[in-house]
């Protein structure tokens, strides 16, 4: 697969069938995390794969109490997206998370379904400048093998119980970043259609100065090089 049609149409996918992942495929997905940038090439990251029911289920009642956590926070207005960003679209933003509601919905209630739950745990993460390189590596790489997936955090809610239940040695100082839910996507890849241009949220020199490009459609598949993008300024 190209790299620019990785880049552009990988995206979040909860809706997941549930047939397995081939080991040989999560292997690629794991060998080309682990060849991620990361600081002094210390490589402090453990995936851990989840695929066992019994496991799975109880992971699941979890999941879904965070998310009820998570959408009480929304609805009393101190979620960490309740709000557009600045200059941003107010009614796009709400259509935004209503779709997002409603995939994450689907996730909760076939969390059980999910084939592969992959675990990102990390030491002294920099808040997060090591391991997240490695997890797009993971999801980039999952895009080329037909495998679709989301980051999700709503089980670091939980952070004590999923140790316990996954035997996580936190004394040596493991701390999860992320969880990965993938499987085969039921959707469609695609190009995001919703994104502000580069020229509504990028700058030169000084915060606000016009980046003198505007880049009015995606650049892929249409002409990436894009030799007649419109300068200004």
């Amino acid at each position: 697969m190209d790299i620019h049609e990785a880049l552009y149409t990988t995206r979040m996918m909860r809706r997941l069938r549930p047939e397995p992942i081939p080991l040989d495929v999560q292997a690629r997905i794991l060998d080309a995390a682990v060849r991620a940038p990361n600081g002094g090439n210390t490589q402090r990251w453990h995936f851990l794969a989840v695929d066992d029911p019994a496991l799975k289920s109880e992971l699941a009642q979890l999941f879904r109490q965070g998310r009820a956590l998570e959408y009480e926070k929304f609805a009393a207005g101190t979620g960490p997206m309740v709000a557009p960003a600045p200059g941003a679209d107010p009614t796009r933003h709400d259509e935004t998370m209503r779709r997002i509601k409603g995939s994450g919905d689907y996730l909760a209630d076939h969390f059980e379904e999910v084939p592969l739950l992959l675990f990102v745990f990390a030491i002294d993460d920099l808040g997060g400048a090591n391991i997240y390189p490695a997890i797009w590596s993971a999801l980039l790489a999952a895009r080329a093998e037909g495998v679709g997936g989301v980051m999700t955090m709503v089980l670091r809610n939980f952070n004590d119980r999923v140790n316990e239940l996954l035997g996580v040695p936190v004394e040596e100082g493991w701390t999860m970043s992320a969880m990965l839910a993938l499987g085969y996507p039921r959707g469609r890849w695609g190009v995001a259609a919703n994104r502000r241009p580069v020229q509504e949220v990028s700058s030169r020199n000084h915060w606000g100065t016009p980046f003198g490009v505007d880049v009015p459609q995606p650049l892929w598949p249409h002409d990436y090089l894009a030799p007649d993008l419109a300068t200004v300024g």
